[in-house]
């Protein structure tokens, strides 16, 4: 059985801390294998919590109780009447009101000490890494795709460490992804799942209570990270089932097919969702760019369709295995704008986030007829082995300009 993953304190202590902090956290530092060391590491501990919904509103208040020194709170949404069921740390007077500001106001009631940081603005591709270079560590506690795969992507970039949950209707999950010391959320879902498939909470609803379960184990997993005590998530997910009572625990390793995380990308599109609409496109880029599952690619070329099926991986990629009838050029070619690709033409990568790269950059240079392989050759090969090739081609990147 693998060896639980147990890093060490994730921040360096304060100096000291003031009499009015070591007196609230006196029942903390009393704690067997805590002490006034580790409550100083939470001190000058540097927090991000992405969301003031939920899990934001859980997991904060605990933050901010167990004595963490700054603590940044990003959401762009406000406050809403149907929010206060589960949203405990918003109440009827705030209904309206920018939900940063609300919980911010929280945490200044408990604890005036506390510096907040309230980013009242959206995580997106432009901000993310800048966001995230300023704090030792992340909890992702955001409602979708988009979101969830963005802060895997940048806490990779930045190599900082993100707790990250989920929960809908009677359900939850936990997990720690900390690329530096074990498998991150991409190996768990590899592709997001099709549009549509997984409803939210807004439609499927959510118990209240399970947000305070959820989000205050998220406060706890951070506060593991910060001063080295404990076993923290990585390589594990806690799922919790609220109706039965009971959790378990699913074992990830990380995926030795993976691609690597070089850049951020547009995870709307990514997730099959219409571009974000604070993403700069010119007039020829407003087409939606599309894809294309691997079923139907499969038997478009089983029946004889004609297209260009273009290859955006590396040359050892290739050599190993490459869909029948497809050409072969680098992403970083097509992001160069050193080939003429006018379109139509079908992308493909090992998974996804090199041929939504490569589609973005056609688009922006005038081909707006252009799609990505869902998923890549990845499940492609698994779904039509008959149409994969393997070994050396003999081809040079094509389509040069």
């Amino acid at each position: 059985m693998t060896e639980p993953t147990r890093p060490g304190p994730l921040v360096e202590p304060l100096a000291e801390l003031s009499a009015e902090a070591a007196g609230r956290a006196r029942r903390q530092i009393s704690l067997p294998g805590f002490g006034d060391l580790a409550q100083r590491r939470l001190a000058a501990a540097r927090v991000l919590v992405i969301g003031a919904g939920g899990l934001g509103c859980a997991a904060v208040p605990y933050l901010a109780g167990a004595g963490v020194g700054r603590i940044g709170i990003i959401d762009d949404d406000v406050v809403e009447l149907s929010n206060l069921h589960r949203q405990v740390a918003h109440g009827a007077a705030d209904v309206g009101r920018a939900k940063v500001d609300s919980l911010a106001e929280t945490v200044h009631a408990m604890d005036p000490a506390i510096v907040i940081d309230r980013h009242r603005l959206r995580l997106t591709s432009e901000n993310a890494l800048e966001l995230f270079g300023g704090y030792d560590l992340v909890i992702d506690g955001s409602d979708n795709f988009p979101t969830r795969y963005l802060a895997n992507d940048a806490a990779q970039l930045t190599r900082t460490p993100l707790v990250w949950g989920a929960i809908l209707q009677y359900s939850g999950q936990v997990g720690v992804a900390w690329h530096a010391e074990g498998p991150g959320y991409r190996d768990l879902f590899p592709t997001p799942p099709e549009p549509g498939s997984v409803m939210n909470c807004a439609e499927g609803g959510v118990l209240p209570g399970l947000c305070g379960t959820v989000g205050s184990l998220l406060a706890t997993e951070a506060l593991k990270l910060i001063t080295g005590i404990g076993e923290p998530l990585i390589g594990r997910v806690l799922l919790y089932d609220a109706l039965t009572a009971r959790t378990r625990e699913l074992r990830v390793n990380r995926d030795p097919s993976a691609e690597a995380v070089t850049a951020l990308v547009d995870y709307e599109l990514l997730c099959g969702i219409a571009p974000s609409s604070n993403t700069a496109r010119t007039d020829g880029e407003a087409a939606r760019l599309t894809a294309i599952d691997g079923p139907t690619l499969a038997a478009g070329i089983r029946d004889g369709v004609e297209r260009v099926l273009i290859d955006v991986r590396s040359a050892p990629e290739r050599e190993e295995r490459r869909i029948r009838g497809s050409e072969w050029v680098p992403v970083e070619n097509i992001e160069a704008g050193e080939v003429s690709l006018p379109g139509p033409v079908t992308l493909y990568c090992e998974k996804d986030p090199r041929s939504v790269r490569a589609a973005l950059a056609l688009q922006r240079q005038g081909s707006v007829e252009v799609e990505y392989l869902r998923g890549g050759i990845d499940g492609f090969a698994r779904l039509a082995p008959e149409l994969i090739e393997r070994g050396p081609d003999g081809a040079a990147p094509g389509r040069k300009r």
